[in-house]
């Protein structure tokens, strides 16, 4: 049922996953796995493009897609496993921006994994506390020109945070989280399209280029 707020419960939908009583064991180690894999990748490549790379060009479409893709799945598979949280927002027929937020029963939280709890809130909150060092870095350093980055970097990763802090206070009041969640969402959805979308013009393009040059 929604709120004035837009919000909606809706934890009698959540699926349950049937995992077992060791709640110290990780359950899901492939999943947990992509949730710490995308986050370093971004980070790594972050601090060492420059001693691989002179193209910032190539090193800013890398780490967005990794960005990217670290949002995604954090927001739709990694959440849902191993916390039991997830959320999202859509417009619905009056024009209005319907933020959902689901959570596992209670009666249901014997089958999560204590580790893997740990884990994604652990790599949730480091995550854009790196990017917040790499901001004031990059301004001590007057690197101006990889702040749009860190920016980017710091907006993705803090939008989940975001996320799944109000998903798992059931927090339905709309303010700067639900903006900047919003933000996020919308620029991964749009990134991710232009960048992949750019994969493929760059194949034919290149393709032509090499036979007008033969």
């Amino acid at each position: 049922m929604a709120s004035p707020g837009g919000y909606i419960d809706n934890t009698a939908a959540f699926q349950d996953f049937n995992l077992d009583d060791n709640t110290n064991k990780i359950k899901n180690p492939f999943v947990t796995i992509f949730h710490l894999f995308f986050k370093l990748c971004a980070l790594v490549v972050y601090i060492l493009c420059g001693f691989f790379s002179d193209s910032f060009i190539s090193s800013f479409v890398t780490i967005t897609l990794l960005l990217s893709l670290d949002f995604w799945t954090v927001k739709n598979i990694t959440g849902r496993i191993m916390v039991g949280l997830r959320w999202w927002n859509y417009i619905n027929d009056d024009g209005k921006s319907v933020w959902v937020f689901e959570a596992r029963k209670p009666d249901q939280h014997h089958n999560t994994s204590t580790t893997e709890v740990r884990i994604f809130w652990a790599a949730l909150v480091a995550a854009p506390l790196m990017w917040v060092l790499f901001l004031f870095v990059a301004i001590f350093r007057f690197n101006f020109s990889w702040l749009v980055l860190v920016f980017i970097g710091l907006t993705l990763s803090g939008s989940n945070l975001l996320g799944y802090l109000r998903c798992k206070m059931g927090k339905s009041d709309e303010g700067v989280g639900s903006v900047f969640s919003g933000v996020a969402n919308q620029y991964m959805q749009k990134q991710m399209m232009s960048n992949f979308m750019g994969m493929f013009k760059r194949g034919p393009a290149n393709a032509q280029a090499t036979n007008l040059t033969v």
